[in-house]
């Protein structure tokens, strides 16, 4: 078992998203950082990670964090990420609904020493933004009932 590796990824989650401290971003992930989305591989080092926290932390402020590992090896991990908060700011399109979120990402960590020099990452978020968008707007859209109407 990696505890090492697992520490890294456990203080970062709460440190930089829970806590807010982007600061600290450069202890935990490599500067030539790297992340892997849908199609995508994203570049950007720890300037991506700190744009990342900062839009998460934008949208959810009261963001909470539970991780939950599966598999590790010598350099990598395998882990869920459990996000909890309230949104009320916007995030990529969606605005602010004051509205309770939870979703979950699937994360393939790599690291590289003792720097996440790369990760994998599958997240349910734009499906949980989307589910809340219709829920907000049923809620909103209650007909106006007649007497006699049935």
């Amino acid at each position: 078992m990696n505890h090492a590796a697992r520490d890294q990824i456990l203080n970062a989650s709460y440190t930089l998203f829970r806590d807010g401290q982007v600061d600290a971003i450069s202890q935990y992930f490599a500067p030539d950082y790297v992340v892997h989305i849908t199609d995508q591989d994203v570049l950007g080092g720890t300037s991506l990670v700190r744009s990342v926290v900062d839009l998460y932390r934008g949208a959810f402020p009261d963001l909470s964090v539970e991780v939950r590992f599966f598999l590790d090896s010598s350099d990598t991990v395998s882990w869920q990420r459990t996000m909890r908060a309230t949104h009320t700011g916007p995030f990529k399109g969606f605005p602010g609904t004051g509205q309770p979120i939870i979703w979950r990402e699937m994360v393939v960590s790599r690291l590289s020493g003792t720097l996440i020099a790369e990760e994998w990452v599958v997240t349910e978020l734009a499906e949980r933004l989307l589910l809340g968008r219709k829920s907000l707007s049923r809620t909103l859209r209650k007909p106006n009932r007649q007497r006699g109407d049935a």
